[in-house]
């Protein structure tokens, strides 16, 4: 199954001191994890969004952490357990068979690959052993249909293609042919571009090998040429808070961004009909004052018509920018799940951000998730509201190490124009995961009817490590 989390820090420092050792920058890879999940998405047609929970932890038919993906199936009364359908590698027309320790689902994402009207779901298991060699990883598209999800084809990783083909995810369709990609991130990063069909055929490949051991890939326009740009966010480097951060690297001069940072996602949050790139920095700084920030911190990187160029100077958010709740406090790992979507339905994007680690009312990394409204004009951060499991109407309570907000995600899925957030927390009873629904609101989500769902709820009965809502960056930071 996959491995159980090191006390907090414990893998960056001991990457730290191996780095040193060998004489390189570039820590190694800490126990798996994935940082993104799956949007929701029509995959059967009805009008409705369904959302995504994986569960890369999940047994499977006696397999320890073969992993899941529940799907629940959107309505006008929103989602419900009842209306839900589990997706393993056991089930019909999904490629491979379940075996322990594959992480089916430990990362997603959703977009019309095909374009033929509904939503598809990419899928991967980046522990799967393969005839690459053991934990070389798998990546799946589930083609959406009038019956949901019922078949699939694999993404192919190239033969010499190292190790956790899968860690991430990304896919963005804004058109015909080259205009619909998937991102994939592993030992190195690969894109695919269209056209896809149901038969698993593509129209080509790139691979990323300039840019070694991605933590997490984006996809965005970020210079209104209307072909999709690659962002890369690398895993951490030894004289950095975090990795280092690329726009393009497989076609472009070899040439980091200012700023550094774990985890990254695009959206147009100034509303200048430019894709902007997000990127979560959670990290505490190595150098005071030099990279990162106390606490964490967000990175926007504003597009242009000449995109994102290697002097900007990216826009710094932490809990201690005006207007943003709460107080940047030491190890909050603010900036460890990001989501740029539009919540309040102002025609920009706003930046979801979650703290898993931080504390509240002494107990510790209980977790905090917040929301930066995009901006025309002016600083960001006024406007900020924040979510927690004491804000009053969400079930539960904060607990010591339930790290709520380890994944972020927003979707309309009753279909009444106001999205809704969706926040998991991995540890939440005995890490079996949770995944909390904020119903979007006049102006934003509120708690109010927040729905709460446990891996029992949707079927998922073992005891412990099943992680639903996926682990995000719990492995890494």
């Amino acid at each position: 199954m996959l491995k159980s989390r090191t006390s907090r820090g414990r893998w960056r420092a001991v990457a730290t001191v191996a780095a040193v050792l060998a004489g390189g920058s570039l820590l190694p890879a800490a126990p798996a994890f994935a940082v993104h999940g799956a949007v929701p998405g029509d995959f059967n047609g009805d009008g409705y969004r369904d959302a995504v929970l994986p569960a890369p932890g999940a047994n499977v038919a006696g397999k320890e952490g073969a992993g899941a993906v529940v799907v629940l199936y959107g309505s006008k009364s929103g989602i419900s357990a009842a209306h839900r359908k589990t997706i393993t590698q056991n089930t019909a027309g999904v490629p491979g068979t379940a075996e322990a320790g594959d992480g089916f689902g430990s990362a997603t994402a959703t977009a019309d690959l095909n374009r033929d009207g509904y939503a598809d779901l990419v899928v991967s298991a980046p522990y799967e052993d393969t005839t690459r060699g053991t934990d070389a990883g798998l990546v799946t598209v589930l083609w959406g249909g009038r019956s949901g999800l019922t078949t699939g084809t694999d993404l192919p990783a190239p033969s010499d293609y190292l190790e956790r083909y899968g860690t991430d995810l990304a896919a963005l369709s804004i058109g015909a042919g080259s205009r619909t990609q998937v991102a994939v991130a592993g030992s190195d990063s690969l894109v695919f571009k269209g056209p896809f069909s149901r038969t698993g055929t593509y129209g080509s490949a790139v691979p990323d090998q300039n840019t070694a051991s991605p933590a997490s890939v984006a996809l965005g326009d970020f210079d209104g040429d209307t072909v999709l740009d690659l962002a890369v966010a690398t895993q951490g480097l030894s004289d950095l808070s975090g990795g280092e951060v690329y726009v393009d690297p497989a076609t472009t001069v070899m040439k980091p961004k200012r700023g550094n940072g774990l985890i990254a996602a695009s959206g147009d949050v100034n509303g200048d009909g430019y894709a902007d790139l997000v990127v979560g920095d959670p990290w505490e700084p190595d150098v005071a004052g030099v990279d990162g920030a106390l606490g964490g911190r967000v990175l926007v990187y504003y597009g242009t018509a000449k995109g994102i160029a290697a002097s900007t100077e990216p826009v710094q958010v932490t809990q201690d920018t005006a207007g943003v709740p709460g107080a940047s406090e030491k190890e909050d790992e603010f900036g460890g799940a990001l989501a740029v979507a539009d919540l309040n339905r102002d025609g920009l994007a706003d930046i979801v951000v979650g703290a898993p680690s931080e504390s509240l009312a002494g107990k510790s990394r209980a977790g905090n998730v917040t929301v930066i409204p995009g901006r025309r004009t002016g600083a960001l951060g006024s406007g900020s509201y924040s979510f927690s499991q004491d804000t009053a109407g969400v079930p539960g309570a904060s607990e010591t190490d339930d790290f709520f907000g380890t994944t972020v995600s927003v979707g309309d899925v009753d279909k009444d124009g106001k999205p809704e957030l969706f926040v998991s927390a991995a540890y939440e009873n005995n890490a079996t995961g949770a995944v909390w629904v904020f119903p979007g609101g006049t102006s934003r989500p509120t708690a109010t009817g927040t729905k709460l769902f446990t891996g029992p709820a949707v079927g998922l009965t073992q005891k412990s490590d099943t992680a639903l809502g996926g682990d995000g960056l719990l492995w890494l930071i």
